[in-house]
């Protein structure tokens, strides 16, 4: 068989054009690409500081984020919100701010990215230093936006059994439909217009955001297993060669690249 796989963090195929058959990690609703496991559950993803070749495999870090998780029950997690990433969307903006505003609910602030140039990009603040997974856990809540598209470190929030606030609905990855808001997390739309009020849920109804916490941990552990991710791509490939119209035939000019 053969197929066009796409590495880049934009899908390729709008909907605006012909359908195309091309694989992408992340889509919007704009697009016809096919969705496929991102590269980042084998290797690679953002490389920062604290991961200078990128997250790495998922099948040790949900190992390292749950172990971390167990020693923060969630009545000895702290009782606020948090966040850290670098600028890539102003969307993330307002969660900044509104930290500074109410520094005793929100702990937010932006680290630096390739793109850093001054505190001017991280709006008038020296960026804060990069955070790993597992010390996420330490927070009853924790945000999640999209970045250039879908966010990698979504799938690793719950592992922390802290309480997942998503921002938006837009960019998914294969496994997003699986996940239920107010289910398995509390959406937030892409302004941020109800955060406080929902925040302000979270903080007086304890019983129902810690339920939603312990769902949310139970579907990623148990439902996206390596396994899981495995076993998507089989049927996902299998399927794909069912629809073959024609038979490929290998080009004797393309040569093997190995890592």
């Amino acid at each position: 068989m053969e197929f066009i796989l796409n590495t880049r963090d934009w899908p390729q195929v709008n909907k605006y054009s012909k359908p195309l058959p091309v694989f992408s990690f992340s889509k919007t609703s704009q697009f016809w690409d096919i969705l496929y496991p991102a590269w980042t559950f084998w290797e690679g993803g953002p490389a920062i500081s604290l991961y200078p070749t990128g997250l790495g495999r998922w099948d040790l870090q949900r190992k390292v984020i749950n172990k971390t998780s167990e020693k923060w029950p969630w009545s000895h997690k702290k009782g606020k919100a948090f966040f850290r990433g670098s600028r890539t969307s102003s969307e993330r903006d307002k969660l900044i701010l509104l930290s500074r505003e109410h520094p005793d609910l929100i702990d937010a602030q932006y680290t630096k990215n390739q793109a850093w140039k001054s505190d001017k990009d991280t709006l008038g603040a020296p960026p804060a230093k990069e955070v790993s997974l597992e010390d996420h856990c330490f927070y009853k809540y924790l945000f999640n936006f999209r970045g250039v598209a879908a966010s990698f470190r979504y799938k690793h929030l719950f592992l922390c059994r802290s309480l997942v606030f998503h921002v938006g609905d837009e960019w998914v990855e294969f496994f997003y439909h699986r996940l239920k808001p107010w289910i398995h997390y509390i959406p937030l739309s892409n302004n941020l217009s109800n955060v406080m009020e929902l925040m302000s849920f979270a903080v007086e109804n304890d019983d129902i955001a810690e339920a939603i916490s312990q769902r949310g941990f139970d579907f990623i552990w148990k439902h996206l297993r390596m396994k899981d991710i495995l076993c998507y791509w089989e049927n996902l490939l299998l399927n794909y060669a069912k629809l073959f119209k024609y038979k490929p035939v290998k080009n004797g000019d393309f040569k093997i690249i190995k890592p």
